[in-house]
């Protein structure tokens, strides 16, 4: 425990809870099959409260993903049922599932006429509810009366994601939620070994009957859970489960989550010092307002970058099945932006402070990992929309939440392999889910509110996060580190105009950590991360990446799906809870709170980063198969990334040339056809950033900002977006 946790050794798909260390007994399952099919669960009326109203939406939106035909082709799978299970619990527990468990489904458990043909197994999640917040906290009354339509929710996500995986790899497979009263998911649940029978009811021996369930039946052969012994439930809370039994999270970590104040969130942000202004120089009047078409993704799909990265642009994140499994529903969300604002009183939401409160909590609640609160600054508003059409800000504030792309899921991989993709997806659609049903929330409670997902924003998330105080610029680039995420995070934002206290920003001494430590620009694949010092760009100070040559390797890898190696590869790429073993914690704790220590502790502790192989790869974490997914099926990729770290790599930043595209060098915000990029200008533009003290003597000295931070401009313009 010094150096390595012992969670660092538990396969991924036994989960966070020691479900393994429970008896079992196989003549539960005799029992169970002959009990006779319960009545259909009255849903009774409609949700309680806009939270309710909000979850139930989204679940239904859910809904329209239950029934969907399979890939026409079969997936090349292992013939090992064990194997195959692994991956389906991996996939689960990668979802937050609090379990799983699959079981062969028996007749009894379909209602009468229902059963679906050659659908022989079930998968079975519960996932739990969450926290109430304390009676006093203002947003009580909101969640009480819906944790259970948000646990459903939650469930439902859960399972359709499962579902369409198993399609892609050609399989039969359906996702049923509770009270649909076509399957019996009480019954298949104890069945799965997941809970057991408390009269007519069911508990979980981890949980209670604080948890929803959904399930997955299919056609699929997968190795089988057997039922919990009648002693399960008094086994689970041992002494053992308090210490963390088998490398599971132990019951000291959940009893300090819950101690904490709900606004607060798992994390202790409120020990970071906070500071008036971002760690890195700002001239906020000098920053442009970029459009959508200057975004090198956006630039990719209208063939400025050829058409090999045109033609990838679709895919690259969903070339994994698992990945694939989750752009539907991400898709789908985005009609539900735009919803229209009741016409309600909204007295009693009039207090900043009050309702900076509630909507931390709310987020929590909800799942996000990490929240402030920021005034909006004008240039973080993108300027056009794709299309050209002027944006006009409209919205004072933003709640920023950051979500973790699953630090044991990285793990178990090279960063840049298939599972990358399906990580980024997974943050957006859980960013979307929560930030749609607060938006939702909001506009039933008459206050305008749009969240701002991957998938539709209007504001550039990078200045948001680094004003709402949820970390510092890193020599990543284009990425805000955050002290307890480290970088491997994905934001999402929603815009209101309800009044709310805001956060400062913070500093944990990043600058000086990312000034010594050259790890992931060392690691990068396609080496568009700065080995030298940070530049002014479009106003920003910052260690500036090649962004093309970033969005090229990204679209264009052809043995993974998209790339996250920096994030895995950054030292501060830790899990910092009370299991996590002693050198980490006590290196976040210095890095935080003694940070007159950085510039002596920086090269010791990237030096011993590399000597105790963090940032390889941990064979247990690897759940997924390498799959991936080619018109419409899933086949063997031509290869898959299995790098490791490379300490003995040298490093010259005098030999590295980078690409710089400054505002002037964006195409025209309205331009529909390809504007191919000018590498050779680009590189040559370099040459003109200034440099952070540059820019400041020239400002003291009222110079005017550089003519490339201008815009091109829109060659023709379009009624403003309101």
């Amino acid at each position: 425990m010094l150096f390595t946790p012992r969670s660092k050794t538990r396969p991924f798909h036994l989960g966070p809870f020691p479900y393994e260390a429970l008896p079992r007994d196989e003549a539960v399952v005799a029992a169970e099959v002959a009990r006779p099919f319960p009545d259909v669960e009255d849903r009774g009326d409609a949700p309680a409260g806009p939270l309710g109203a909000a979850a139930r939406r989204y679940r239904d939106l859910f809904d329209g993903f239950r029934e969907e035909e399979p890939a026409p082709t079969l997936a090349p799978l292992p013939p090992d049922t064990t194997r195959r299970a692994v991956e389906i619990k991996g996939g689960a527990y990668f979802l937050d599932a609090a379990g799983v468990g699959i079981c062969r489904i028996p007749e009894t458990a379909w209602s009468a006429g229902s059963a679906l043909a050659g659908h022989t197994h079930a998968i079975v999640v519960p996932v739990e509810h969450g926290r109430v917040p304390e009676p006093d906290n203002p947003a009580h009354g909101w969640v009480a009366p819906a944790v259970r339509e948000v646990g459903e929710m939650r469930a439902a996500e859960i399972a359709i994601c499962l579902a369409r995986h198993i399609r892609m790899m050609g399989l039969a497979a359906s996702a049923h939620f509770a009270g649909s009263g076509m399957i019996d998911i009480k019954r298949l649940a104890v069945l799965a070994g997941l809970a057991l029978r408390e009269g007519e009811g069911i508990v979980n021996p981890f949980l209670g009957n604080r948890f929803s369930l959904a399930a997955v039946s299919t056609a699929y052969a997968l190795a089988t859970d057997l039922p919990l012994a009648a002693g399960a439930r008094g086994k689970a809370r041992s002494f053992a489960y308090w210490r963390g039994i088998g490398g599971a999270v132990s019951g000291r970590e959940r009893r300090r989550r819950a101690k904490r104040a709900a606004h607060l969130g798992p994390y202790p942000m409120e020990g970071v010092r906070r500071v008036a202004r971002p760690t890195t120089l700002i001239l906020d009047d000098e920053v442009p307002r970029v459009p959508k078409r200057a975004a090198f993704f956006e630039r990719a799909l209208k063939g400025d970058l050829g058409e090999k990265s045109r033609r990838e642009r679709a895919r690259f994140a969903l070339k994994h099945p698992f990945a694939w499994a989750m752009g539907g529903p991400i898709r789908a969300m985005v009609p539900l932006q735009d919803r229209a604002v009741a016409e309600v009183e909204t007295a009693g939401l009039d207090d900043p402070a009050t309702n900076a409160r509630a909507l931390k909590t709310l987020s929590y609640f909800l799942g996000a990992d990490v929240t402030g609160i920021c005034e909006v600054p004008r240039y973080a508003w993108l300027s056009h929309q794709a299309d050209g059409t002027e944006i006009v800000p409209k919205h004072r504030y933003a709640v920023v939440m950051l979500i973790d792309q699953g630090f044991e899921t990285m793990e178990g991989a090279s960063g840049d392999d298939w599972i990358s993709g399906a990580q980024s997806m997974r943050a957006y659609m859980r960013g979307a889910e929560i930030a749609g049903i607060m938006a939702d929330c909001l506009r039933d409670l008459g206050v305008p509110a749009r969240p701002q997902t991957n998938t539709d924003s209007d504001v550039l998330h990078i200045p948001l996060v680094l004003w709402a105080g949820l970390g510092e610029m890193s020599r990543i680039g284009e990425l805000v580190l955050n002290p307890f995420l480290g970088p491997r995070s994905k934001s999402v934002v929603m815009t209101t105009d309800m009044p709310l206290a805001v956060d400062p920003p913070i500093d944990f001494g990043l600058q000086v950590f990312c000034s010594r430590c050259f790890k992931c620009a060392r690691e990068c694949p396609c080496d568009a991360i700065p080995l030298g010092p940070k530049v002014m760009f479009n106003g920003y100070e910052t260690w500036k990446p090649d962004v093309e040559r970033c969005a090229r390797y990204r679209l264009t890898n052809a043995k993974g799906s998209a790339c996250g190696r920096c994030m895995k590869t950054c030292p501060i790429n830790k899990m910092v809870t009370a299991d996590s073993a002693l050198l980490p914690r006590l290196g976040n704790w210095l890095g935080i709170h003694a940070q007159w220590l950085k510039p002596i502790l920086v090269p010791i502790a990237t030096r011993l980063d590399d000597l105790l192989g963090f940032g390889r790869r941990v064979a247990g974490k690897k759940w997924w198969f390498d799959h991936e997914v080619v018109d419409g099926v899933t086949v063997v990729p031509r290869g898959v990334n299995s790098r490791e770290i490379d300490p003995g790599c040298s490093v010259d930043p005098a030999r590295q040339k980078l690409a710089i595209y400054p505002a002037a060098a964006m195409p025209a915000p309205d331009a529909e056809e390809p504007r191919p990029v000018d590498r050779k200008a680009a590189l040559a533009a370099t040459a003109e950033l200034e440099t952070p003290d540059e820019a400041r003597a020239r400002k003291n000295a009222g110079g005017a900002a550089p003519a490339h931070y201008t815009p091109t401009p829109p060659r023709t313009r379009r009624p403003a977006s309101q």
